[in-house]
């Protein structure tokens, strides 16, 4: 099995690409602009791009963007300086990455970047329903700041509920042990269920 390298996005075209890529995966179209200032990082196996995520290091995040005012103006957590902040977006997994082995390096390649930023805060911005991702921020003890429909701006799309929280750099490398226990045992239930799928289908022939 070919090695699963990382490297940094930088031209227009894979920027474009890595765009549509989450949208695929997420049903959100990133702005163009947005994504350009961010650190944009893709997984490749044999040259093609199966996955990535983007890591924004100065304000203008655009999940404080979408909470609204009165949130903002009540919320103890807005009065911190938001250069002490970075914010992970963009995450997204193609079907090409079939293993836990996978799934895990490109956790932990995000996880190691978020460290090595010397950051305070890690900002988070999920689809409400997504149970995948919530359980994800659930093991990096996200700490919830707002939960409903995005403020958006005319031209603007996201889901239609949000969640956005934040947590540390520490918690999200702290938790990679739990991580991968999460994902060997996701493994194993979509497996068993595989099996028992194809039992039943057996049974009813």
């Amino acid at each position: 099995m070919e090695k699963l390298t990382f490297r940094e996005i930088e031209t227009r075209i894979e920027t474009e690409l890595f765009i549509d890529k989450f949208h695929i995966a997420a049903g959100v179209k990133l702005p163009f602009d947005y994504v350009e200032k961010s650190q944009l990082v893709g997984a490749f196996l044999h040259e093609k791009m199966v996955a990535g995520y983007m890591i924004v290091t100065s304000p203008g995040y655009r999940s404080l963007m979408f909470v609204p005012d009165e949130i903002k103006n009540s919320n103890e957590f807005f009065k911190n300086n938001q250069n002490d902040m970075l914010e992970v977006n963009g995450l997204w997994l193609s079907p090409a990455i079939k293993t836990p082995k996978q799934q895990f390096k490109v956790w932990f390649h995000m996880a190691k970047n978020v460290v090595t930023s010397r950051k305070k805060y890690v900002l988070l911005m999920s689809n409400s329903k997504n149970k995948n991702i919530q359980s994800l921020h659930g093991l990096i003890n996200s700490v919830p700041i707002y939960e409903g429909s995005p403020n958006l701006m005319i031209g603007d799309e996201s889901h239609q509920t949000i969640k956005v929280g934040y947590t540390t750099p520490w918690d999200c490398f702290a938790c990679i042990p739990k991580y991968w226990i999460a994902v060997v045992k996701n493994r194993q239930r979509r497996l068993r269920l595989k099996v028992l799928s194809k039992k039943r289908q057996l049974a009813g022939a």
